[in-house]
This record gives structure tokens, C-alpha cells and sequence, in this order.
């Protein structure tokens, strides 16, 4: 592979490049650790030897072994979505071209990832079903890019499957399939609806990102954007904080269980977000996200890794 030349500050874009790659391999084998809690704490809320609990005692098997061999936790090792915060002006010297040279970066990571198994080549042309082999093409992968007063690069990847990524909708209130008006009450009507309808195909546990408000496309970005907090965290907001508290306990009492096999452990967690909105639209977006809850992170500075996140 061609060796990438080094910025005018002498900072390597081979380095960064092997940064990215780390953090696929990471994300793709490695659990962060307050998802392994919350199943280990579902584990203890099921009837031992039920079939629930087995469910779960197999996953932490299943992550425990990826962890080990550093091999994919799942078959669907997912769409790969970036989330790139980059120093103001864009066009920094940490990467030449600013977020293009970024882009090119990860393009390479992505590759280099299939190549050494953390990823399966199993990305196709949508219009003639052909497998285009190295995980790169047109929208492929997602990378989101911010910029802010700081001067160093944070990235944050989430590895979202395809199975979860179905099961996500969204709803326009007042919404009369599920009686929901426009008020939390029926927004609470329609996040519970989602996890009613997504049972076990989701591989559940999951756990819920959720926008209220926004337009279509926003509404959905900003809900799977929640699923970049951590799972022990708590809303700023004390409203959307008790709503998130309220849907968990209703989810968790459907019977719907680890997937979908019955059990009290249908949802590891909540996390709900609003958005401004004109008065016409009233959107509730609902991301799922499946028991494999593969996100990882990373600071950037001065050639090296500041921190890993997650």
C-alpha cells in the first residue's frame, strides 16, 4: 500500500489511517463495557434456565468470544457511521484536503478492515444486486461531519445492523392507528407501538434512539444520534429523562423478552432527543438498536490517540 505523505505540521496520515482501522477492529469485536452491564443485569432479571436466560447467557458467550479471537460479534457486521468532529476551519492541518482527506482515510480503514475480517464484504449495487466487495460505494459508508472550537479530531463509530436498522420508524401525529395525539402521551403511545411491532426481529434486548420533532430526515438522524450516549447516562432534560424512564418499564413488561422468546428483558435502554419543528409536523422517529450495541471512539492529537471513548 502506498505510504500517505505527512501533513504540513508533520502529523501522519498513515497513523490516523491505522487509528480508523483499530477502531473498526474495536467496534467490531468489542463491546463497550456499560452494554455487557446492562445484559449481565437483564441476566439476573430472568428465570434461571428459562429460555430467556439462556438467550442471554449465550450472547455474553458470543461476546466474550469475539472480544478473545478479536473476530465480529455478529454476522452482520453493519453499516459502518461515522461521526466526525473536525477543529474550525475544516480545513485543518491535522488532515490535508480537510473532511474529503478524511473521507479518503476512512475509505482505505474500510478496506484494509474487510480485508483483515473485522468486516464483511457484503455491500451491494441496490440496482443490479451485485456485491461491490471492498465496503465502499455510493452512500457507503455513512460519515457525518462537525466542526468545533477545539484542536484536536474526535470520531465516533457505530457499526448499525441491518436487522434493528428494519424495524425503525417513525410516526406523524396525531397518529389515529395508535390513538396518539400531539402531546408526550402520545408520543409514549407510538414509542411503544414501535417495540410492540418489532418483537424479536430487532434482536432484542435493544435499545431505543428517539427524536421528537425536526422534519422527516432529521428527526431520523437525530434519534439514531441518541445512541451515542452511553447507556448509564441521564437526560439533561428531567421530562424527556422521565419519559425515558417510563418507556423502559412499560417495554420491559410486554413479555416480548431477548429475541423475542418472552422474558422481562426486552429493552437495555431508552434515549430520547426533540428537535424544533414548524407547527404542521410532528414526527416521532424511532432507531433500533440491537443487543450488539457496537459504538467506539476516539480523541486525536499530535500523531497519536488522546483517548479511546466508550
Amino acid at each position: 500500500m502506498q505510504v500517505m505523505k505527512k501533513t504540513d505540521r508533520g502529523l501522519s496520515n498513515k497513523n490516523l489511517l491505522n487509528t480508523f482501522v483499530e477502531l473498526i477492529r474495536r467496534a467490531s469485536s468489542d463491546l463497550p463495557v456499560d452494554v455487557v452491564t446492562a445484559i449481565k443485569e437483564g441476566l439476573l432479571t430472568e428465570k434461571r434456565n428459562s429460555i430467556a436466560y439462556k438467550t442471554l447467557q449465550m450472547i455474553l458467550k458470543n461476546i466474550k468470544l469475539a472480544k478473545e479471537k478479536s473476530l465480529p460479534m455478529c454476522q452482520d457486521t453493519g453499516t459502518p457511521v461515522f461521526y466526525v468532529t473536525l477543529p474550525n476551519p475544516p480545513l485543518s492541518p491535522f488532515v490535508k484536503g480537510g473532511c474529503s482527506g478524511i473521507r479518503g482515510i476512512i475509505n482505505q480503514a474500510i478496506k484494509e478492515s474487510v480485508h483483515k475480517l473485522y468486516l464483511r464484504p457484503n455491500i451491494v449495487d441496490t440496482l443490479t444486486g451485485k456485491n461491490l466487495g471492498d465496503r465502499t460505494g455510493p452512500g457507503y459508508p455513512v460519515i457525518n461531519f462537525e466542526e468545533w472550537e477545539k484542536d484536536y479530531i474526535k470520531v465516533i463509530l457505530m457499526l448499525k445492523g441491518g436487522g434493528c436498522e428494519n424495524v425503525g420508524t417513525q410516526y406523524a401525529l396525531p397518529d389515529s392507528r395508535v390513538n396518539a395525539g400531539r402531546d408526550l402521551e402520545g408520543v409514549r403511545r407510538c414509542i411503544l407501538d414501535a417495540v410492540h411491532k418489532a418483537q424479536g426481529r430487532g434482536c432484542s434486548p435493544g435499545i431505543l434512539g428517539v427524536c421528537i420533532g425536526g422534519d422527516r430526515v432529521s428527526s431520523y438522524e437525530e434519534s439514531k444520534r441518541q445512541l451515542l450516549r452511553s447507556l448509564d447516562d441521564r437526560n439533561e432534560n428531567p421530562v424527556l429523562g422521565k419519559l425515558e424512564q417510563s418507556i423502559m418499564k412499560d417495554s420491559n413488561r410486554l413479555g416480548i423478552g431477548p429475541m423475542g422468546f418472552g422474558g422481562k428483558t426486552t429493552l437495555l435502554g431508552v434515549k430520547i432527543g426533540s428537535l424544533c419543528r414548524i407547527p404542521p409536523s410532528y414526527f416521532v422517529s424511532v432507531t433500533y438498536m440491537c443487543w450488539a450495541y457496537r459504538r467506539r471512539g476516539f480523541e486525536y492529537e499530535n500523531e497519536k490517540v488522546r483517548r479511546w471513548l466508550y
